[in-house]
């Protein structure tokens, strides 16, 4: 049985994006499946630290992003769905490459929901845990 309330519809997730800190973090909805949402960041230049290596923020960046966008297509039109609260787990570092973010629903209640978004690179390691907790609120678009 699909999570899913809200046509999921990768094109229009993506156009979304456009002139955000999503898109400009090269962040792309790549896939998804009846309980799950899967997004992509490029590791480089905008998402590096200082010191070259992945920024532990483009990470939850990431994170929110795709679990954000989960929730809300898990939701009726007339709410929307904000970020309450994340934390994250930086496992591995990360210098170059692509990673993928896979958020799957811990709990969805009627007014919170709790994400799991795990980020893995090409090789599946695991690079980032992060748990989303999100507010589930009237859809201020509706008003």
């Amino acid at each position: 049985m699909s999570l899913w309330k809200q046509k999921v519809d990768l094109l229009a997730l993506n156009q979304w994006s456009k002139n955000t800190l999503i898109e400009h973090l090269g962040i792309e909805y790549t896939a998804f499946d009846s309980t799950s949402l899967s997004a992509t960041m490029p590791v480089h230049a905008q998402t590096h630290q200082p010191m070259g290596m992945l920024h532990g923020g483009a990470s939850v960046v990431l994170a929110e992003t795709v679990g954000s966008a989960a929730a809300n297509l898990c939701v009726d039109s007339e709410f929307a769905c904000v970020g309450l609260d994340i934390n994250a787990n930086h496992l591995k570092s990360k210098r170059s490459g692509v990673l993928t973010a896979s958020a799957k629903a811990v709990h969805l209640g009627r007014r919170t929901h709790v994400w799991q978004i795990d980020i893995v690179d090409e090789s599946q390691q695991l690079i980032c845990v992060s748990r989303l907790t999100m507010a589930v609120i009237d859809n201020p678009m509706k008003a």
